[in-house]
């Protein structure tokens, strides 16, 4: 339809012409096709500038976004501080009682009493006070300055030195009672529970004394040094023994090279001991001493091979058996085993096993004390949830909590009451599945009591007696709530704080946006974070820098807000910084998760690509034809991986600390996602094998002294690509550990993006471009 017939149409309509002439322009600018962001070099040497600037301004542009709670004695209330504008800070006391809040005390009046008793002048802004203890009527208060303590009186303000105050311990963010499984008694010389019996190793063989009488018998004839047994637990009644005839396994070493020592005029050759995967495990053969005649007995359980020799368990009310936690090597199998001390013998109480992966590193085990009851975490129905296992009939009595939603963490368990407290994501329909909640249920898995209700990712600090608690609760596009709740039933007392985001308003920031698209099933939402800069104009088109880190440990998109980050500064040169977990990553269902299993090339590039060319579905001004990705350590390998293997979409790729080939990183890591034995698969996917298919620009960046990663990793990448003859930067930064390459790479980073996605030249820093007045 021609404009002239359209303004017609709507002259017939009795639309005046005003409105005819904003269709008409509207109309014209839907035409027109959106312009590509090229911005003139002098405009991005601007933009450096600006993004400096605002570095510094947005570091200090966000108050009041968290109440660190010191309550008092009495556990009726608490104080804390602000920080405020200005490097100033005010002192604010809430009664969780009667919900008050109010200032802790008159600010001016505090400061005009202390400067009457300390050597430094103090202002109502800046009071150094970092402890307070107020009486129960409150009308005095001791204030900790300069670690000494004074006494102030709240009705004349006269303040004069006191004695040191005992200050009720605050329990912090909630950790409850709650000890990891991977925590062990120390055990070489072991004086026996009853204090009768003192175990010891001695050139490799074990002997027991007699504490009474000093007799001592040897147990074990054929330990040496090389060989020896050790690693001794004790029952707690002191009738047996557990020892571990041992077969150390000596880490093999890599090695780097310290190029630049001031003081030296030669490099320094390091060693770092290393196991790489497939490489052997020290073992651990199990044997049991029954005190009665102190003979050795084997016990019918497979060699422990693999991580480190498992601490064991007592049933409570009888010691003669024990339970014992196994992790097969290459994650497929765990298992609690039972043992009886009498006679060796084993049964499984629990036998997990999975045709991908068991995230062993994240089951979590607890053994009651007065029960023989075990709580255990689980994937195995698909979502990471909470059984409770009959520790003397073995196998689960029932399920405590069920759903598709995962439990992220245990904070404690109360036996006495028979509560677990934890903390989940997924459970509200409608909001981000990663948001973490707090929960507590029976271990009936009846009676779920959730914490938190607001649409976001909570943090929670608990009173010491834990009737009250403080949830701290904010989104990548929401700034932070803080408020005081009832624990019995979780109703909210007060309000505490709002963060005051004034200031970061006034620089101009655009606030992140949480973008969600289908992955490659059609079906699953992926979620991620949009950084745009604070120049944006829809009307053009720019280029997009996706920051990946695709380790399957974990999830890695910011859920709380953030004032200022990495991504916004880029953005702020002209480009739109996006960062989305993609499937294989963790905190999902297991089968999100299993698509990293022997898969780490994947990447989740399929979801990521789906993900972005979704974000330029609905908005113009993403430009997916200029697309480039950076990352360090697993993102440096999922970086580089992505103009190997996606060059189509990704133009340009900046890696640092890469782990380039899985056969050459660290051996826990690897063989938990690329399993056991090592295959053909880890050289398949290697970015070294793969180095010929590069397309598009490629920066590595590396620290020589990285003990993380070995720097060979990034080496053997360099050399394989100059064997392809392909083109790539190399920044390799002398004296740095594992790292993306410190200030200076980050900044080869940005003028990296500029110049292969923005098409301009960055700043020549050595002719002082950035230095000289505004360009």
């Amino acid at each position: 339809m021609k404009v002239s017939s359209i303004k017609f149409s709507l002259k017939l309509c009795g639309t005046s012409m005003v409105n005819v002439l904003l269709f008409t322009i509207a109309l014209k600018i839907q035409a027109q096709p959106v312009k590509p962001y090229q911005p003139a070099r002098q405009q991005v040497l601007r933009a450096y500038k600006a993004a400096a600037l605002l570095d510094s301004l947005a570091k200090k542009s966000v108050f009041k976004s968290y109440v660190n709670a010191n309550w008092q004695t009495d556990e009726k209330g608490f104080w804390y501080r602000n920080l405020l504008a200005g490097d100033s800070a005010e002192y604010l006391y809430v009664n969780a009682l009667t919900a008050t809040r109010q200032n802790a005390f008159d600010h001016a009046k505090m400061a005009m009493a202390l400067n009457k008793v300390l050597d430094t002048t103090v202002t109502a802004g800046s009071l150094p006070i970092s402890n307070m203890q107020f009486d129960g009527l409150h009308q005095h208060v001791a204030v900790e300055v300069q670690k000494k303590w004074y006494r102030c009186n709240l009705k004349t303000y006269s303040c004069s030195k006191t004695d040191s105050v005992a200050i009720k311990k605050d329990n912090g963010f909630i950790t409850g009672n709650i000890k990891s499984r991977w925590e062990r008694q120390p055990a070489s010389d072991s004086l026996s529970p009853d204090k009768q019996w003192a175990a010891y190793q001695k050139n490799g063989n074990l002997f027991i004394q007699s504490v009474k009488d000093g007799q001592t018998e040897q147990v074990t004839q054929n330990g040496d040094t090389a060989k020896p047994y050790g690693q001794i637990q004790w029952s707690p009644d002191s009738k047996h023994l557990v020892v571990f005839h041992i077969n150390p396994v000596k880490e093999k070493p890599v090695y780097y090279i310290l190029s630049s020592i001031d003081t030296l005029t030669r490099g320094v050759l390091k060693r770092n001991d290393y196991a790489q995967p497939g490489d052997a495990f020290s073992s651990y053969e199990m044997f049991i001493i029954n005190m009665d005649d102190k003979k050795l007995l084997k016990v019918n359980t497979e060699l422990y091979d693999f991580l480190d020799y498992p601490w064991i368990h007592w049933r409570t009310g009888d010691n003669r058996y024990f339970v014992l936690e196994k992790a097969d090597r290459g994650h497929q199998r765990f298992r609690m085993i039972e043992v009886d001390a009498a006679n060796g013998n084993t049964r499984n109480l629990i036998d997990e096993k999975t045709n991908t992966f068991i995230y062993e590193s994240r089951i979590f085990t607890w053994y009651t004390a007065a029960t023989n009851e075990i709580i255990w975490s689980s994937e195995k129905d698909g979502w990471n949830q909470l059984y409770l296992v009959d520790a003397i009939k073995g196998g689960v009595k029932n399920r405590i909590t069920n759903g598709n939603w995962v439990v992220r963490n245990i904070d404690s368990v109360d036996e006495k009451k028979r509560e677990i407290w934890f903390q989940a994501s997924g459970v509200n329909q409608g909001e981000d599945p990663y948001n973490i909640h707090y929960y507590r249920i029976g271990f009936d898995g009846k009676n779920l009591v959730s914490l938190t209700l607001a649409n976001a990712s909570h943090l929670l600090s608990f009173s010491p007696n834990r009737k009250y608690f403080i949830d701290n609760y904010s989104r990548p596009d929401m700034p932070a709530v803080t408020e005081l709740h009832r624990t019995a039933d979780g109703k909210l007392i007060c309000v505490l704080e709002k963060a005051d985001i004034g200031k970061y308003q006034q620089l101009g920031l655009k606030m992140p946006e949480v973008f969600v698209a289908k992955g490659r099933d059609h079906a699953t939402d992926i979620w991620g974070v949009v950084c745009r800069p604070s120049h944006f104009d829809s009307t053009l088109k720019y280029p997009v820098i996706e920051n990946i880190y695709a380790g399957p440990q974990d999830a890695f998109v910011p859920k709380r807000f953030m004032n200022y980050s990495e991504m916004q500064s880029m953005a702020e040169l002209g480009f739109i910084v996006v960062q989305c977990d993609g499937m294989g990553t963790a905190n999902r269902s297991k089968a999100f998760h299993d698509v990293c299993w022997k898969n780490l090339a994947d990447a989740g590039f399929a979801d990521r690509i789906l993900w972005i060319k979704g974000l330029a579905a609905k908005y113009t001004y993403v430009d997916v034809a200029r697309v480039g990705l950076y990352g360090t350590s697993a993102g440096g390998q999922n970086a580089a991986g992505a103009v190997l293997f996606h060059p189509e979409f990704y133009k340009a790729a900046v890696s640092a600390a890469g782990c380039h080939d899985n056969r050459i990183d660290k051996q826990w890591w690897n063989e938990q996602w690329m399993g056991y034995p090592v295959g053909p698969h880890y050289a398949a996917q290697s970015n070294v094998t793969n180095a010929g298919k590069l397309k598009g620009a490629l920066l590595l960046i590396v620290g020589e002294a990285d003990t993380n990663v070995p720097p060979e990793s990034t080496y053997r990448m360099a050399n394989a690509l100059i064997k392809a003859g392909k083109n790539f930067d190399l920044l390799v930064v002398p004296g740095m550990g594992h790292s993306d390459g410190g200030p200076y790479g980050r900044q080869k980073k940005r003028d990296f993006f500029v110049k292969h996605l923005l098409g301009v030249d960055p700043p020549d820093r050595n002719m002082e471009e950035l230095n000289a007045g505004n360009p």
